[in-house]
């Protein structure tokens, strides 16, 4: 299989992963502007593999669970899940918000935890698999922001500010833009989205650090957002305050991760011998 057969079977696993209803194939093909003969050949060999499956009656195609269970697996693998959800339940419980955790990867955050805290009034309960888009949200502005001004409009210029969604009406549009926005963040110690990433919609975050070291690396970012009547400046202060309280936690338990990795085949031989 040649690099470019591997870019296309990418690019149409994630069409696949953003669709809740099954496509046709033609549908495909023209949304990845490739001929329909070379997207069969694509989805017959990933529905080979148990990447996708084809509806008997409409013929159409959709993503199998199989990427799911790799995704949980993989987080199981680093003991994501346990170390962080009840450093977000708590800080949801507090908040009466919806609370998120994204991880670093390269240049890139990924979503890999939340926890719903509103109880009452309207709910803000976006869709996980969504890009984070650095320049938009106030998790891509809390990390870009740790980083040198060069190096961080760097990254957000290469990227651009588009979306493969529709971004909200606040959001930067130019270079300029997020300069003074990336100072506002520095100066305040958390960033915040307001309406940025999607229209009626705000949020505030702050990074979080790989240890308790003042220097350590950003292992991630965690935000509290919600309904644009609710996450207002009024409540910044209040809202920063728990998140600050929140990555100190989340920056002395994060090594357990690996910690946890080297010990679970331990405790499991230790109970198969008993």
């Amino acid at each position: 299989m040649t690099v470019a057969a591997i870019s296309r079977c990418l690019k149409l696993l994630e069409l696949l992963a953003g669709e809740r209803e099954s496509v046709e194939l033609s549908e495909l093909a023209d949304r990845l502007e490739m001929p329909a003969s070379a997207v069969h050949r694509l989805v017959t060999t990933l529905a080979a593999h148990g990447w996708v499956t084809q509806d008997v009656a409409s013929q159409k195609y959709a993503l199998s669970l199989r990427m799911s269970t790799l995704a949980f697996r993989n987080l199981d693998a680093r003991n994501v899940p346990d170390v962080v959800q009840s450093v977000l339940n708590k800080l949801a419980t507090e908040t009466r918000e919806y609370c998120r955790l994204a991880i670093l990867e390269g240049q890139d955050l990924v979503w890999v935890a939340r926890a719903q805290g509103a109880v009452t009034g309207l709910r803000y309960d976006p869709d996980m698999g969504q890009e984070i888009v650095l320049h938009a949200t106030a998790n891509g502005k809390a990390w870009l922001a740790t980083l040198p001004e060069e190096e961080a409009l760097q990254i957000a210029y290469s990227r651009g500010f588009g979306a493969t969604r529709k971004l909200g009406p606040n959001s930067a549009r130019s270079i300029d833009e997020l300069r003074v926005r990336l100072e506002e963040t520095r100066k305040r110690g958390f960033a915040t989205s307001i309406e940025e990433a999607e229209a009626g919609a705000a949020a505030i975050a702050i990074p979080f650090r790989t240890n308790s070291d003042s220097d350590a690396p950003i292992a991630g970012t965690i935000s509290v957002a919600g309904p644009l009547v609710r996450i207002n400046p009024d409540r910044w202060p209040e809202l920063a305050q728990a998140l600050n309280t929140a990555a100190v936690e989340l920056s002395q338990i994060w090594p357990l991760r690996t910690r946890q990795r080297t010990m679970t085949p331990l405790v499991v031989a230790a109970g198969a011998v008993r």
